[in-house]
């Protein structure tokens, strides 16, 4: 079936020597993968590696067979030209990460248009931001609302958060957990927003304690999980 859709790109992989795989999320399907024959070869082609560059949105007119096996893209076109995220240093990081958690944390070849939205809109607010330190952090904690496993907000007081049961909690389990200073900062991203991260302060290391603790969280709630190759090179930039 031929249709028109927005996506985000989440990954490309060479295929052969001319050849491309695509995996995108779709605003019509959820995630979706693609062959690009010989894009790689051809100079007149309509569809242009460049295009597929992690976190791209895109207008894309497909033909979804929606039999599990690999889809043709018939034409695409950069929805949003991003004004920073492929050419500031520090974002460009920062995307090479969180498309590379976005690849592993959703597997879902559904219709979920509240997700799309919420990732569409996060990436435009930090292309169009400077204040993108703690992004990253608050990006991924609220990606776990769409994902089912936000954390449970109540008893914050408490001095434990028991990262399996997603609560907080008064003692310690056998099972990992936040605490002390990491869990005040963690604590500074439950319920705010965007705009709400000039109040957020932390020192580096803090950033990246609390960002370890993030990524545990999602490998104890996602079969299949992989810790993100690019998290050094982020961890490097950051520093």
């Amino acid at each position: 079936m031929q249709i028109s859709t927005k996506a985000i790109v989440f990954s490309s992989l060479k295929y052969g020597d001319t050849s491309l795989i695509v995996k995108a999320f779709t605003q019509s399907d959820g995630l979706k993968s693609y062959l690009l024959k010989g894009v790689l070869s051809s100079k007149k082609g309509k569809l242009k590696p460049a295009y597929f560059q992690p976190l791209t949105q895109l207008e894309m007119v497909v033909n979804h067979r929606n039999k599990g096996s690999l889809e043709t893209i018939r034409e695409v076109k950069v929805l949003r030209p991003y004004k920073t995220l492929h050419s500031d240093v520090i974002k460009n990081s920062l995307v090479l990460f969180l498309a590379e958690m976005l690849g592993s944390s959703i597997q879902e070849e559904e219709r979920d248009e509240a997700l799309f939205n919420y990732l569409e809109y996060s990436l435009n607010w930090m292309d169009e931001s400077d204040h993108i330190s703690n992004f990253h952090i608050l990006f991924l904690l609220n990606l776990t609302k769409y994902l089912g496993f936000y954390p449970d907000t109540s008893n914050q007081e408490k001095d434990y958060f028991d990262l399996l049961e997603g609560n907080f909690s008064a003692r310690p389990s056998l099972n990992p957990v936040i605490e002390g200073e990491t869990l005040e900062c963690f604590k500074q991203f439950l319920g705010i927003n965007f705009d709400a991260l000039l109040t957020v302060k932390m020192s580096s290391a803090n950033r990246q304690k609390l960002l370890q603790v993030v990524i545990l969280y999602f490998g104890l709630h996602l079969h299949g999980f992989r810790k993100p190759k690019s998290l050094a090179v982020l961890n490097a930039v950051f520093d």
